[in-house]
Order: structure tokens, then sequence, then C-alpha cells
């Protein structure tokens, strides 16, 4: 059965995608707003809310809600993006009422109590201290910041110590009621699910609903730059990124083909030629990081410093070969590789309804997946060396480099190779 999309007169989205064999199923609610909606001094505030929300809403404790749902086999995640803010569970067969009702709450009436709210910064800043001793977390940091600099994008998702401060239980729900709004709220579910009850329960937990949604980030610009950081590790992180297509552009399906052929797998250029042919990494890979309006195309790499530099030159050369040419067979491979990808995600009801709900958010309506094999199989080598071109074109990179300091010319190396 296709999924079938509906709304509440309030905008509530609402999309269900029955699987009736199955005995277990899926339901998120996604909010249309994320990171990329906050204000300067709101920097980490998203994230914030969705931790604060667990801590006790509608008549429920902290404790109650996850027993409720536990109870019953389920489980309850949330997670915070730049442009959207999800809330997942997966349970059994006949779950989805409890799910949509206590999801309902955490979105709606969360309790968000002065006390708790001071603790779970507490437990932020460490978390942002975690991500800090974390190499391979922090160098992407460093990358995105440079790549998108001055802009929320350009802010990490966790904030910082500072910026949290500023929030407190008036002000974080003032901003709940912005980023949860009604509008922008799409309910999704897959797996054992029945359409009738689905859209009664939504119509009774949602239908009230109000809100006006946070304003639309403005447009992302890649900036570029170079950020280096000096650390004592056994092993260089390397990060370069390249302004891309978004998720909307004609070119999404060529970048991400791209991104394939350059460094998606064992067959792909860079592992060969870096990690197979001049055993200069032992993890390099390339992929392709999309928004709304926007993305970057991302190579991460990790090496010993002193390869650091000749591997951001091999980086760059493979770049610049793919850019010119890319060979049938590797075209129809990097296509094979991606519908596998997009594919086999689509076996889990959960990724299904996440899948479902981003599809609405951008584009008002679900895909179905011979629209997007057709989007894939449409790619042309012709295709790809015109994002090439563009790819090029704009000379502008930004990159991270995160190691001992013999590996931090590896920034500038990636950048003089390529341009």
């Amino acid at each position: 059965m296709n999924p079938r999309l509906h709304a509440l007169p309030n905008g509530v989205r609402v999309v269900c995608d029955p699987t009736p064999e199955l005995q277990t199923l899926a339901l998120s609610v996604v909010a249309g707003r994320g990171a990329r909606a906050e204000a300067p001094g709101q920097s980490g505030w998203a994230h914030l809310l969705e931790h604060m929300v667990f801590k006790g809403a509608g008549a429920r404790s902290a404790r109650d809600i996850v027993e409720a749902i536990e109870a019953e086999g389920g489980s309850v995640n949330a997670a915070t993006g730049y442009e959207r803010t999800s809330f997942q569970v997966r349970a059994l067969k006949g779950g989805l009422k409890l799910g949509l009702e206590v999801v309902g709450d955490l979105v709606q009436r969360p309790t968000i109590d002065p006390a708790e709210l001071d603790r779970e910064k507490g437990v932020i800043a460490q978390e942002i201290a975690e991500a800090a001793d974390t190499p391979d977390d922090l160098v992407f940091d460093l990358a995105q910041s440079s790549a998108f600099a001055g802009q929320p994008l350009g802010r990490p998702i966790l904030g910082t110590v500072k910026s949290l401060a500023s929030a407190k239980r008036d002000t974080l729900e003032a901003f709940r009621a912005g980023l949860y709004a009604a509008p922008g709220l799409v309910v999704s579910a897959s797996g054992a699910v029945d359409e009738d009850e689905l859209l009664a329960s939504v119509e009774a937990v949602f239908g009230s609903a109000d809100g006006t949604m946070l304003p639309e980030p403005a447009p992302a610009a890649f900036a570029g730059g170079l950020k280096t950081r000096a650390r004592a590790l056994e092993q260089s992180h390397l990060v370069f990124l390249l302004p891309g297509e978004g998720a909307r552009s004609r070119g999404y399906y060529v970048q991400r083909i791209f991104a394939e052929a350059l460094g998606g797998g064992m067959a792909s250029r860079l592992f060969q030629e870096a990690r197979e042919k001049r055993g200069l990494a032992y993890s390099i890979d390339a992929y392709s990081e999309t928004y709304g309006d926007t993305g970057v195309l991302g190579i991460y790499a990790g090496c010993a410093a002193e390869d650091a530099a000749a591997l951001a030159g091999v980086c760059a050369g493979q770049v610049r070969a793919l850019a010119e040419a890319i060979e049938p067979t590797e075209l129809a491979r990097a296509k094979a590789q991606l519908k596998a990808h997009m594919f086999m995600a689509l076996e889990s009801p959960l990724a299904r309804a996440e899948g479902l709900a981003g599809q609405i958010l951008l584009f008002g309506r679900p895909l179905s997946p011979a629209e997007m094999a057709q989007g894939i199989d449409e790619v042309t080598a012709a295709d790809i060396r015109a994002y090439g071109e563009r790819l090029l074109s704009q000379r502008r990179c930004a990159g991270a480099v995160l190691g001992p300091k013999r590996a931090l010319g590896a920034a500038e190396a990636f950048g003089r190779a390529l341009f």
C-alpha cells in the first residue's frame, strides 16, 4: 500500500504507511524546525528543549514517560538536527495510541521545571566537553564552523555553556511554542498501523494544537575557510568540504552519486588510491550532506601525521579527476550502491517513518521508491562533469585538521592542490 497523506485543519500533517503483516510499528512526530531556527544567543536551545521535555510532560514524570512506553514493549527517543526535531517511538502492534499520547505530551505540555533545567544544563555541558574530547567529532564541528561561519549552520547543535545559561523556563517555553508549532508538525507512522486508528488518535492528541512557527532560516552561504588544532594524538583527522547542492536541488542525486564514486565504498577512487595503492590512510570516505537549500561534498580521513599533506594532495587530485570524467562502469556501480543504501534503509519501519516525514517537510508529499530510483537512473556522465565544473569553479573549500603539529599543513595543501 502506498503511503497516504492527510492534514488536520490546524496544519498538522499525517502520513500513514501500513504494512499489516508486521507485528511492530514506528511512530515519528517531526517538527520542521531545528537548531537552524535559533537566534545567535539561543545556540543549543533546540537540543536543550529536546532533553527537557523528557524530564516531565503532561501528568507524567520523567520515569513515568519511559515506563509507560517500555511496559508495552516499546522504546522512545528523540533527535535534534539543524532543520528538524524528531520524536520517535518503536512499539509492538497495538502500541500506536499510547505512543501518540506520550509524544503529544512531550511536544505540547512539557513541565520544564527550573531546578531540572539547571541540572540538565550541567549534563549538556558534560556532553559538550565529551564532544570536544572526541577527535572524530570535534574535527567535523571545526569544518562545519568554517564552511558556514557566522551562520546558524556554522554553530554546533549542542550550543555552548554560555548560550545555554541564558535559557530560563519562560523563554524556553516561548521558544518551544514556535519550534513545535502545529503547522510545522508531521506525524508519520509505519508498520503495523491502521489508518483510521491513526487519524482518530492524531485528531484527539494534536487536533487542538496551535502556534506560529519560528521564521524560516535565512538562506545559507558557503563561506569556506580552514581550521587547525594541534593535539597530541596517535592519528591525524582530516575533513575537507566543498560547496554543494541542497536536498531540493535538481543536482541532489548527482552529488550523491559523485560522493559515492569518490569515496563511498571499497571500490571508490579514494579507497583504492589512498588506502589500497598508497597506504596513506586506514580510514577514508566521501559523503554528501544536504539541507533544504544547500549542501556540502565532504571527505573524511584518518592518517599518520607524516602522511597528512600527501593524503590531502591525493584527495584533491581524485576530486579533480572525477570532475573531468567518470567511467561508465563506475557510474553504474555508484548508482547501484546508492539505490542499495536508500532501499535497504526502507526495510526498517522507523527509517520509513522518519524518511516520509522528511519528504513531507521538504517536498510536501511522499516520494515513492520508483521515483527515487528514476532520479538516480537519470543521472548521466555529462551531469557528473557539469557538477564537477560547478564544484571547482567556485574556488572555495573549507577544512579542518586535528592532530600533531606536523599534520596541520594538510588543510592548506588540499586547497592548493585542488585549485
